[in-house]
């Protein structure tokens, strides 16, 4: 089984390892399950499998139904949301640390996804035109 062990190697802790282990977080929250899951193996990893379906414009395959339906109120500003916390997820996830984002940068990008959300979704109306203030 594949399992990439940062956090932590080689009795090294450091803020990229953060990032790193923030990252596979962020991909658990989002999609319940965990790097160690049945269903992942020598082919297939928690990260790839992400990675895969953002690739692909797939991510309702993978993100928990309980976070994210087609019938939502505002299904658009809901999912460009979680493309952008995936995509963020995967920055954290670049196999180099040195080339990984920093933690100032993980702060600045959440900001930026919170503004841009709440900022969609104040804007959001229905079918009907009527305004939604779902949040």
């Amino acid at each position: 089984m594949h399992v990439n062990v940062e956090y932590g190697s080689e009795g090294i802790v450091s803020t990229s390892g953060d990032v790193y282990s923030f990252g596979i977080m962020l991909l658990e929250m989002y999609t319940r399950k965990k790097p160690t899951d049945a269903m992942f193996g020598e082919k297939m990893s928690l990260k790839s499998w992400v990675s895969q379906s953002l690739d692909e414009n797939k991510i309702i395959e993978v993100v928990d139904a309980k976070l994210l339906r087609r019938e939502d109120t505002n299904f658009s500003g809901k999912e460009q949301c979680v493309l952008s916390i995936l995509a963020l997820a995967m920055e954290c996830l670049i196999n180099s640390p040195m080339e990984r984002i920093s933690t100032r940068e993980v702060v600045a990008r959440l900001e930026k996804i919170k503004t841009t959300f709440l900022r969609r979704t104040k804007d959001a109306k229905d079918g009907n035109g009527k305004q939604i203030n779902e949040y």
